[in-house]
């Protein structure tokens, strides 16, 4: 009776009963809402105010693509757009808030779910189920799903990773594709496939998911080109902020692209927070992070799928590093990368260093910067400890990315894929 009380207590459902009520309860005990004030609630702090008011725009007509540009692709601002729209009467911010947030919680379901499948696939039942766990209580992945959309992306992602070593490459394929109509990071899973899969593989996987992303956009160009590639540049060519490149370039403000009303302007007419030009050319940065993935590449001794996750890991971690901006978001997606290339206690304190040095930058200290001259310009005496935070972060994701590179100098290539890679 205990054994079976016991094995009912650990069993995927009742994580899931508990992860989606937890979540659920969350949301109604800090509902969000938009007051004279500002913003309260479970999203108070995050960018969801923000995309609502990018969405509000359709009240005049303006629509994304056409009137105004993003920097984001296309999927988030069509959803946020067409959430606004299908509310009709019933639109304001806390409606369209519990929408998305609900939407965000099934994609966040997934990515539990997708944890695990993952993990059982390289460990075992066992600690495929731990590793749930574990995310499931993860504080970062459960504050951010409420300000932003990573949540989605992460989703693909892990999907491209989880179909990739279930052997489904098609499907790998084609989740890949819709991730980076929500967001452009999920192509770098295509670095492992290059290096996992044989070279007709590969093109056949090209083939699958590039026309997707092409037929996508070619709508959006004959709308409007020029806003178009706007939302393609927007990205790369922002100042550098809240990273160590920031710090050389004395940028110290948040990426943001500004208010509302810029999106419907050129980005030379818009007032990036004055950010100075870069000491570090951005192509600069890309070819040396280019070097660095070939020697990866090169010398990757280990083919298994443990193997494939890290050298995934390892190519995310490399593209933030040389980044020339940082969000505190981004920590969602490394953190599963590093509970499956580590499920024990250091892939565990490594998640929880992450966590804490995301939120100790935001809205710890960037919260304070509103009273400070300029407002939201980082000065004064939070800038030192601002900037040990960015050492920081830099130096434990630096760790990382050597520790991912350990694990692929392993010899533990599975025999038929490494056969598969000597054809």
């Amino acid at each position: 009776m205990n054994k079976g009380m016991a094995g009912s207590l650990g069993s995927m459902r009742v994580l899931v009963m508990l992860y989606l009520s937890f979540r659920c309860l969350m949301l109604l005990a800090y509902q969000p809402v938009l007051t004279e004030h500002g913003e309260v609630g479970i999203g108070a702090g995050g960018d969801r105010l923000f995309h609502f008011r990018l969405a509000a725009l359709a009240d005049e007509a303006k629509f994304p693509f056409r009137d105004w540009w993003s920097e984001f692709p296309p999927v988030w601002p069509a959803i946020s757009t067409g959430v606004y729209l299908l509310l009709g009467e019933a639109v304001n911010y806390s409606n369209w808030s519990f929408v998305l947030g609900m939407l965000m919680l099934a994609f966040e379901t997934g990515n539990l779910l997708l944890v695990r499948g993952i993990g059982c696939r390289l460990y075992g039942e066992s600690s495929g189920a731990s590793l749930a766990w574990v995310y499931a209580i993860s504080v970062a992945p459960a504050i951010f799903m409420w300000w932003n959309f990573d949540s989605m992306m992460n989703f693909f992602f892990l999907s491209g990773i989880y179909y990739l070593i279930k052997r489904r490459d098609s499907k790998a394929a084609l989740a890949i594709a819709v991730g980076v109509l929500v967001k452009f990071v999920p192509a770098l899973v295509f670095g492992a496939i290059i290096r996992y899969r044989r070279p007709t593989t590969v093109i056949r996987l090209l083939v699958i998911s590039a026309p997707l992303v092409i037929l996508a956009y070619l709508p959006l160009f004959a709308i409007n080109q020029e806003l178009t590639t706007i939302s393609l540049r927007a990205q790369a060519e922002k100042p550098s902020s809240q990273t160590i490149w920031a710090l050389l370039d004395g940028n110290y403000s948040t990426g943001n692209f500004g208010a509302v009303e810029d999106r419907l302007k050129l980005p030379s007419q818009v007032d990036n927070g004055g950010g100075n030009a870069a000491r570090i050319s951005n192509g600069l940065r890309l070819a040396s992070a280019a070097g660095l993935g070939i020697l990866v590449f090169v010398t990757t001794r280990r083919f298994d799928d443990r193997g494939l996750v890290a050298f995934v890991g390892i190519t995310i971690l490399i593209f933030y590093l040389q980044a020339q901006a940082w969000s505190p978001q981004w920590a969602t997606l490394i953190i599963p990368l590093t509970l499956l290339a580590f499920p024990n206690v250091r892939g565990v304190l490594a998640t929880i260093a992450l966590s804490c040095l995301a939120f100790a930058e935001y809205p710890l200290l960037w919260s304070r910067t509103g009273d400070l001259d300029p407002p939201g310009q980082m000065g004064g005496e939070w800038f030192l400890p601002w900037a040990l935070i960015v050492l920081l972060r830099t130096g434990l994701l630096a760790g990382l990315a050597l520790a991912f590179y350990k694990v692929l100098r392993e010899h533990s290539a599975a025999p038929e894929l490494s056969k598969r890679r000597k054809r």
